[in-house]
């Protein structure tokens, strides 16, 4: 197990939606195929809907240029 995987198990467990938002971020950057950067996007975006977060129009942005968003 990466030491990111377990970082993204640790914030599950700990119900730390901030720190999933940028984790889940991180995995998309590492992430080898598009299916995968969608995923972890996705991931992000919904965390960051549920905080009101400044993150959430860039990941908006980001899975519309994917074509995963309206």
């Amino acid at each position: 197990m990466s030491d990111l995987d377990q970082r993204l198990l640790d914030a599950h467990a700990a119900h730390d939606q901030k720190a999933l938002i940028d984790l889940y971020q991180d995995a998309a950057e590492q992430a080898k195929d598009i299916e995968a950067v969608g995923f972890y996007l996705t991931h992000a975006y919904v965390f960051a809907l549920e905080l009101g977060h400044p993150a959430a129009p860039q990941l908006h942005a980001r899975l519309k240029d994917m074509n995963r968003e309206e």
